[in-house]
């Protein structure tokens, strides 16, 4: 059994990463996970046949879970024996700076050295080496593969002017930078939100003309939803950002600012030649402010650092640049993730407008992602559903698919069993239900509102719905809103002649501040 059970969205990211040709160490820190683990999930890959990320991707939650084959007994760890041959673990950690050498080449030492002691299995080995190692204070200086990361972060901005009212407006700064070259990109956003978050990750990447394997983001909320020194939750849009672009997020780690020093440098000396520069201007638009960040952001990357005696620019030429992995043909687009459950018509409801699904899945727990363009649904990880987007409120967009055949009826909701349950709390009740679903196109359509007018008897009683379902008739407005306005406002007990003819009367000459007809003669 796995070390360490992980979340099915991890165990696809760790098969997608082992596809894209990371490294087990790369694929464990992306996941926040152990090595073992991944080794033991990428183990249980091969004995499921899975050779690429198409044979993962058809497959859903339930049934990826199973051809891993999770369902095994439990072996316990054995206990360590006292009189087992222990590594030279000083003599391991020095051995470790040289080029080519690893933990696994200096365990199959170990074990062939100990063959007849007993030798640790190459785990427990790793686990004393680093059980040992945290003893030590020494603290490595981090030295940046050309092409492996890229830090970001955010600070405060500069404010821009409402031209209509002169009312400052603050802004926010995307700081992101490049790890072996320092290479730097910067921009002003209205704020650290998640589109806007991952829009200024996509045009980073553009301005880098690349990719690096990894980005490291600090702990912000809008892209990584629970800071964890051990297993952070990556937002699913981030997450969404990482497969188009191919790149490992690895958000540094909480309070450990030698993670994120890289960043932090960055921000300081895009404060310092970039803001400071700009901080006596006043800019009218975003647009504006950024022409002008783009403009001192250029001589900031050409500027000779004076330890290394070449600009920024001069290094990403050579270390970055050739690294950076290629930009995808399509640009990413901001996709919004929610949860949601398949209501009794079949539609799941996404910003007040409701997409319909198969009949089957009524009362399913669904995940939605939207486009700007699209709403997807899916089940399990399984699309089930896509529909163009729509900014209609209240209305329906169905796929004459998903609907039962004309001689199928529902398992449990039918015209003729809502209209019952309302003939159950009043004769009127069940004929506004019954008016509620022939106004609609189809009559799965209505269930929504008639549910909605059968649940208003547990809020205002039985006898105040009939008055408000005989009143809602009688004025020819079968809906479920013109039932809850009445019993909101108490208008379910005022006779029907009144509100037909008296409120505006009544508030006429209530009001002392009218002055009648009589004023203007």
């Amino acid at each position: 059994m796995a070390r360490e059970r992980l979340d099915v969205r991890h165990i696809r990211d760790i098969l997608r990463l082992n596809f894209e040709g990371r490294s087990r160490n790369e694929i464990a820190e992306s996941c926040h996970c152990g090595r073992a683990t991944v080794s033991d999930y990428l183990a249980r890959a091969v004995v499921a046949g899975f050779t690429s990320l198409e044979s993962v991707s058809g497959l859903d939650d339930t049934e990826l879970e199973r051809r891993l084959g999770f369902y095994r007994p439990v072996i316990k760890a054995e206990r360590r024996d006292q009189e087992r041959p222990l590594p030279d673990f000083a003599r391991m950690h020095s051995e470790l700076k040289r080029n080519g050498v690893t933990l696994e080449l200096l365990w199959q030492e170990y074990r062939d050295a100990n063959a007849d002691a007993r030798p640790y299995a190459y785990t427990q080995f790793c686990d004393y080496y680093r059980a040992w190692k945290r003893k030590l204070s020494v603290v490595m200086r981090q030295v940046h593969k050309a092409g492996e990361k890229a830090f970001v972060d955010y600070c405060d901005g500069l404010s821009i002017v409402d031209i209509n009212t002169g009312a400052k407006i603050p802004t926010q700064l995307f700081v992101g930078a490049l790890g072996a070259s320092s290479y730097t990109y910067a921009e002003a956003t209205l704020s650290q939100n998640l589109p806007n978050w991952l829009m200024s990750h996509v045009r980073m990447y553009e301005f880098f003309g690349g990719v690096p394997e990894m980005t490291v983001p600090d702990n912000l909320r809008s892209g990584v939803k629970h800071a964890c020194f051990y297993e952070p939750t990556i937002n699913e849009s981030y997450q969404d950002l990482s497969a188009h672009y191919h790149t490992c997020i690895l958000p540094a780690k909480v309070r450990k600012p030698r993670y994120k020093a890289k960043a932090e440098v960055a921000v300081q000396v895009v404060q310092r030649w970039v803001l400071a520069v700009l901080r006596d201007r006043t800019f009218y638009s975003l647009a504006e402010l950024n022409a002008a960040i783009r403009e001192l952001l250029q001589k900031l990357n050409d500027r000779v650092m004076r330890h290394v005696g070449k600009s920024r620019r001069d290094l990403f030429e050579t270390l970055d640049r050739p690294a950076l992995n290629a930009l995808p043909p399509t640009r990413y687009e901001f996709a919004e993730w929610k949860k949601a459950r398949v209501n009794i018509d079949h539609h799941v409801d996404y910003d007040h407008h409701h997409y319909s699904v198969h009949f089957s899945l009524v009362q399913e727990e669904v995940r939605v992602r939207a486009t700007s363009q699209t709403v997807e649904i899916f089940l399990k990880g399984k699309r089930i559903a896509s529909h163009p987007r729509s900014s209609l409120r209240g209305k329906f967009t169905t796929d004459p698919s998903h609907r039962p055949a004309s001689h199928k009826l529902y398992a449990e909701w039918t015209p003729s069993r809502m209209i019952s349950w309302g003939n159950s709390i009043g004769p009127a009740v069940g004929s506004l239900i019954e008016q509620i679903i022939k106004d609609k196109p189809h009559p799965e359509q209505g269930f929504r509102s008639a549910l909605g007018v059968i649940r208003l008897a547990d809020k205002y009683g039985d006898e105040r719905l009939i008055r408000a379902a005989h009143k809602a008739l009688a004025m020819n407005s079968p809906a479920y809103q013109t039932v809850k306005s009445m019993l909101k406002t108490g208008m379910d007990a005022v006779p029907l002649e009144r509100t037909q003819t008296e409120p505006i009367q009544l508030s006429l000459v209530s009001n002392k501040n009218v002055r009648g007809k009589g004023y203007y003669h």
